[in-house]
């Protein structure tokens, strides 16, 4: 059944007053750019919150359950084990080995003999789950310089875990019950940065990097054209599993296209983080942009969840059609009063929809920009929406490429060192 493309949303020219004033060379010179590299990371961790853990011997059951409870996007996942009473582990051993969030839980159920079987994929190891590319979490200790944070982040660490420094010495742990989801390590807590605090530390002082900001992508050479996630509205959706799976360890989205290549819209792996795994079905069953519909907020539509129940009918996966029947059950029941207040982006509670995060849930539209937008305006643009990326797009909405967070902290650094050899 075919679906409207979705709008998508440009900005550029609502922060042009803004960033000409923050690049203004009256705030700043070159030597306090270079001095932001003397800071350590400690400095942005403050109001941080401590991680959420799972143990490495956890099942995907246990990890499904913790995503379900915290309502954080990603869940930490550590050598240790503080839940074992048979297994006792120091701090020193205590190493975050990786991270997972729904959307590996939906890539997971939506192999075929799990769909089939996915009691049995239930209780599968969380190490399933785990991202196959080396290298993304990496520990630093507090005192670290920020420098070697961007550097690390530019060597494709994606989350940096750092102890967290309190005045008043450890946090006391206020339950006691053990749980898949403790944050204390023998007394000690920790959190991690990502590229977007790293980017938002870094738009705080933007005015010290004049000219830089207000340069284009174009000429900053940061638009990427190579291997950009993508597929076609009218497509199957199980053919953008594997897509959806790249944009996730890149921390981009699937770019969807209509039949002329113009940009009508994503596939966002942050919004698929924000339902649960039934939403591996309609993956399984439906075309693109009857996916995009499924997604979009507020819940999908009742014609699209018959549509996935009477599919799954057809290739015999009653296990997985009771599954969703019992959770589309639990949600009516737990928030049959939920509240519709907010049109644009959903409350973010459990629904009949499937929606679990307690996170703000965005729409499919596509953030965009243009080749001459300004560094500092797609940073603005990227940090409001809680993306890691924009796209851009020629006057006549053709994909001309995309602008992450890595290619815009690349420019930077390379600034800050130039800088540091004058």
């Amino acid at each position: 059944m075919g679906r409207t493309p979705f709008f998508l949303i440009s900005t550029d020219s609502t922060y042009r007053i803004f960033y000409r004033i923050l690049s203004s060379p009256d705030l700043g010179c070159s030597c306090m750019a270079v001095s932001l590299l003397g800071y350590e990371v400690s400095d942005l961790c403050l109001g941080k919150p401590a991680l959420r853990c799972l143990p490495v011997s956890a099942t995907v059951a246990d990890a499904l359950a913790a995503l379900k409870r915290s309502g954080d996007i990603y869940i930490s996942v550590w050598s240790c084990d503080h839940i074992s009473k048979t297994t006792k582990s120091h701090v020193e051993d205590c190493r975050c080995i990786g991270k997972i969030c729904m959307v590996d839980v939906v890539c997971f159920f939506c192999r075929e003999d799990n769909l089939s079987s996915p009691s049995a994929a239930l209780q599968s190891p969380v190490s399933l789950l785990l991202p196959k590319v080396p290298g993304v979490v990496r520990h630093l200790n507090p005192n670290s310089r920020f420098q070697e944070a961007i550097d690390l982040m530019l060597e494709g660490v994606q989350n940096i875990v750092i102890p967290i420094q309190s005045r008043t010495g450890p946090r006391k742990k206020l339950v006691t019950k053990p749980s898949f989801n403790w944050t204390l390590h023998n007394g000690v807590e920790f959190c991690w940065l990502t590229q977007e605090d790293v980017i938002r530390f870094l738009l705080n002082s933007i005015g010290v990097f004049s000219p830089l900001p207000s340069l284009t992508i174009e000429s900053l050479d940061i638009i990427e054209t190579e291997n950009i996630p993508s597929v076609y509205y009218h497509e199957p959706a199980s053919i953008a599993l594997a897509a959806i799976s790249q944009s996730l360890t890149n921390q981009i989205s699937v770019a969807v296209l209509d039949q002329d290549n113009k940009l009508v819209g994503e596939i966002s792996p942050f919004t698929l983080a924000c339902h649960d795994e039934t939403v591996a079905a309609a993956i399984s069953t439906l075309s693109v942009g009857d996916l995009m519909a499924y997604i979009d907020c507020g819940g999908p539509p009742e014609d699209l969840i018959r549509l996935v129940k009477a599919r799954l009918k057809e290739r015999n996966l009653g296990a997985f059609l009771d599954l969703i029947e019992e959770e589309l059950s639990h949600s009516s029941s737990s928030f049959s009063s939920s509240s519709s207040s907010d049109e644009e982006y959903g409350s973010g509670r459990r629904s009949g929809s499937g929606i679990y995060s307690t996170r703000m849930v965005r729409r499919s539209e596509a953030i965009v920009c243009y080749p001459w937008s300004s560094v500092v305006a797609v940073m603005i643009q990227a940090l409001a929406h809680r993306v890691s990326y924009v796209w851009v797009i020629e006057e006549d909405w053709s994909l001309a490429g995309i602008v992450t967070f890595s290619g815009i902290l690349k420019v930077f650094r390379q600034h800050l060192r130039t800088q540091a050899q004058d």
